[in-house]
C-alpha cells in the first residue's frame, strides 16, 4: 500500500501527540505499550495507551474503506517505519516511561497483530517476517549437513 506524503507526516504528527504525553520532566510513567489501532473502515490511527486513554487520532485517507483483507499486512511496515522514523529523530530517548515498553500493532478487538518497536535498556533488536523468511529451511540444511559429517 503506497500512501501520500501527507498521510505519512499524518502519522508521524499522531505518533508525536501521543508521546508528547510522556515528555521528560514527569516522573517515570508505568505504561508498558503504546498500541496503534488503524480501522480499515474509517481510515482512522487511534493511539491508546495500556489504560486505554486515547494519546492521538488521525485520518489516513488512503485507509478509507480498503478494499483487500491484507490491511494489517499493509500497514504494518508503513506503522513501523514511522516509529522508526521518530526513533532515529531521538524523539524517543526523553520519554518518562520505564523501559521495557513497547509500539504495538493491534486489531479491532485489541489483540496485538505485531510488535513494531520494544524500546529497553540493551540496544534490542525485533526480527520481522521479512528477515525470518527461509530460516526453517536454512537451519534445516544446516543440521543435515553437520548430521552427515
Amino acid at each position: 500500500m503506497n500512501i501520500c506524503e501527507q498521510s505519512q507526516l499524518a502519522i508521524v504528527s499522531a505518533l508525536k501527540e501521543a508521546i508528547g504525553h510522556y515528555a521528560a520532566g514527569e516522573k517515570d510513567s508505568v505504561i508498558t505499550d503504546i498500541h496503534l489501532l488503524p480501522r480499515q473502515d474509517s481510515g482512522e490511527l487511534v493511539i491508546f495507551d495500556d489504560d486505554d486513554e486515547e494519546l492521538a487520532r488521525t485520518i489516513i485517507d488512503e485507509w478509507v474503506d480498503y478494499e483487500s483483507d491484507d490491511f494489517y499486512t499493509q500497514v504494518e511496515p508503513l506503522l513501523r517505519s514511522a516509529v522508526m522514523t521518530l526513533k532515529d529523530e531521538g524523539a524517543l530517548d526523553k520519554l518518562c516511561l520505564l523501559k521495557p515498553y513497547s509500539f504495538v500493532l493491534v486489531d479491532d478487538e485489541k489483540e496485538t497483530v505485531a510488535e513494531l518497536l520494544l524500546m529497553d535498556e540493551e540496544e534490542t533488536m525485533l526480527l520481522s517476517d521479512e528477515l525470518l523468511k527461509g530460516l526453517d529451511e536454512e537451519l534445516d540444511t544446516f543440521l543435515k549437513e553437520l548430521l552427515e559429517k
